[in-house]
């Protein structure tokens, strides 16, 4: 079966040509693949009966089912989880902002790069999600969202390493950014990763979009016992590749940094990081470690986290402490994702 939504337009093109029909027939079918509450191709009268058929003969419109929403009733951030057709969950956050909403969705079920301080990472890999799986997050906050509240930004830094998932990935953000579709702009839309370097330049001859780097540590020796792919991609080759991709006109590259309390904020950590980012355009995201119950990491004092900030400010870079958002809702990948496993499929919604 052909899952429509895992089509880019122009795949779409080809398949309608493949069948001897015009291409505007794939524009016609594209944007209603799109349309926050599209309920399936019986759906587009547009479309000539027969083609109607054919379509749903040989292939699916793929959605997602919600099987939790869970709102913080401190800062309104907004936590889905989906559940797929194979019965695995995947995450998505819509964290509210002063002047616009951000949605984080995930690219894996699971991840397989085990960060030693992350929830995901004791998950263990799953699969790669498709891009009708991808792509569906977005549609789905669309759909039980007010459209004031719509998400103007999108990230991906959910559940899973986006890079591992490149090609899906790509595909994703072709039809996330697709006037006919979702329309979101390519300036919007940013990419993190933990440093699969090679595929850092790849995703960027690819497509148009904002990268982020978790980093979190100023050493080897630390990177490779908290983040085990330093081993294979350590500091120098990820810095690298940084340097090597290909940023839009007045774009920087953000560098994600978690601080970890007594770990990785020292001011020899604050020098090193220096070093570590000359000639990037960059800006650092300063984030202070959430303990995770079970994993052995301690969070940092607010001085230890403003004395960072200061020393990265003093050496000119923009350090920008983001606030932990939807600590009363579990909002953290993968914490939402270990519940339902644990207490089964009852929906929970703290919507009202």
């Amino acid at each position: 079966m052909i899952d429509y939504r895992s089509k880019t337009l122009a795949e779409l093109e080809g398949l309608m040509e493949s069948w001897g029909e015009a291409a505007f027939r794939a524009r016609q079918l594209f944007k209603w693949l799109w349309r926050p509450g599209f309920s399936g191709i019986t759906e587009i009268t547009e479309l000539p009966k027969a083609l109607r058929a054919r379509l749903a003969l040989e292939g699916l419109v793929y959605g997602l089912k919600t099987e939790r929403v869970t709102a913080s009733r401190l800062d309104e951030t907004v936590k889905w989880a989906f559940r797929l057709s194979d019965g695995a969950v995947v995450e998505t956050v819509l964290i509210p902002g002063t002047n616009h909403n951000t949605l984080c969705i995930s690219s894996q079920v699971g991840c397989a790069m085990g960060c030693r301080f992350c929830r995901t990472g004791t998950m263990g890999f799953q699969r790669n999600l498709l891009p009708s799986e991808i792509c569906g997050q977005v549609l789905a906050v669309l759909e039980q969202t007010e459209p004031d509240r719509w998400p103007r930004n999108i990230v991906f830094m959910g559940m899973g390493e986006p890079l591992a998932n490149l090609q899906n990935v790509v595909t994703a953000i072709r039809i996330l950014t697709n006037e006919l579709g979702l329309n979101f702009s390519k300036r919007r839309i940013t990419v993190s990763t933990c440093g699969l370097a090679p595929q850092i330049i790849r995703l960027g001859r690819e497509v148009e979009v904002g990268l982020a780097i978790s980093l979190h540590a100023t050493t080897d020796e630390l990177r490779s016992r908290i983040m085990p792919v330093n081993r294979r991609y350590p500091l120098k080759e990820l810095m690298d590749a940084c340097r090597r991709f290909p940023l839009p006109k007045r774009r920087r590259i953000t560098f994600e940094y978690i601080v970890l309390g007594g770990l990785n904020h020292s001011r020899q950590d604050a020098k090193r990081l220096a070093r570590l980012l000359q000639g990037i355009p960059s800006k650092i995201n300063l984030i202070a470690y959430n303990p995770v119950h079970g994993l052995p990491f301690k969070a940092p004092s607010s001085e230890d986290v403003l004395r960072f900030q200061k020393c990265l400010m003093d050496k000119g870079f923009t350090a920008i402490i983001r606030k932990s958002r939807g600590r009363d809702i579990e909002a953290a990948c993968g914490q939402l994702w270990s519940k339902i496993l644990k207490k089964g499929s009852e929906r929970v919604t703290g919507l009202d």
